[in-house]
């Protein structure tokens, strides 16, 4: 089975695209045009993401270059949305931390084929789901230290050192960032058929082996997750990870 580029799919699309404007506009969120904008780059981005990938799908070296430059735009993309971009290297660590480790073991077990064609796709789950922990992570810890300014000096009064007054408000709300890949990996197959399931099974596969993909897909996920908010923490507590007006407020 596949789904190719026809009338009916434009069709759909539109009609997907025009209910989510429509909700946009009863609930009065304001999101019309940044969904607008969203779609319209998803579109784009993704054909262009098809031809890249059908060209360097061959070559195991050139597969992994797109995935170095998927990682790029999910730093960059994370660095923004917590605004934090100038701090895009601890982003960067942060992320690595948490995929490196994951890739590493699904390759070396031989678990995923060393090869182009899976490369590229699980490597992409693996990082986009990092990018989500660093940036779900980052908005609650920076939200926390802004609201609690003066718990932060209260406790520096104590004689705590800043790393220690700065895990006193973020601690408690880092594993908030990781309840919604939690959430995903519970509902698996009861409430949901992720991507991997649903691709498989759309590429001609069985439904074990579709079951077997996704499973190793979302261990994965969890891994890759709780070690990128684990380390983001860390170097949020050190002051390396932060926005310019938390480095300018959290000194000694």
């Amino acid at each position: 089975m596949s789904i190719d580029p026809t009338w009916p799919v434009v069709i759909a699309l539109v009609a997907l695209l025009t209910l989510t404007l429509v909700a946009h506009r009863v609930a009065g969120y304001g999101l019309e045009l940044p969904s607008l904008v969203a779609a319209a780059r998803a579109v784009v981005q993704l054909g262009v993401v098809a031809l890249l990938i059908k060209t360097v799908v061959g070559s195991l070296a050139l597969s992994w270059l797109l995935v170095a430059v998927m990682f790029a735009m999910g730093v960059l993309t994370t660095g923004r949305r917590v605004e934090a971009l100038r701090a895009w290297p601890w982003a960067a660590l942060a992320m690595a931390a948490g995929a490196a480790p994951v890739l590493i073991v699904v390759f070396a077990t031989g678990a995923v084929p060393w090869k182009g064609i899976a490369v590229i796709p699980v490597a992409g789950i693996i990082v986009g789901n990092a990018m989500t922990g660093h940036t779900l992570v980052g908005r609650r810890a920076f939200a926390a230290l802004r609201e609690e300014r003066s718990q932060y000096e209260a406790c520096l009064s104590l004689g705590m050192l800043p790393a220690q007054a700065i895990t006193e408000s973020i601690h408690r709300r880092a594993p908030e960032a990781l309840l919604p890949g939690l959430d995903q990996v519970k509902t698996t197959g009861v409430v949901t058929l992720p991507g991997a399931f649903i691709g498989v099974m759309l590429g001609g596969g069985s439904p074990v082996q579709a079951a077997t993909a996704q499973a190793l897909v979302l261990f994965g996920i969890m891994a890759a997750q709780t070690i990128t908010v684990a380390v983001a923490e860390r170097l949020i507590a050190a002051r390396r990870l932060l926005p310019t007006d938390l480095t300018r407020q959290l000194i000694d």
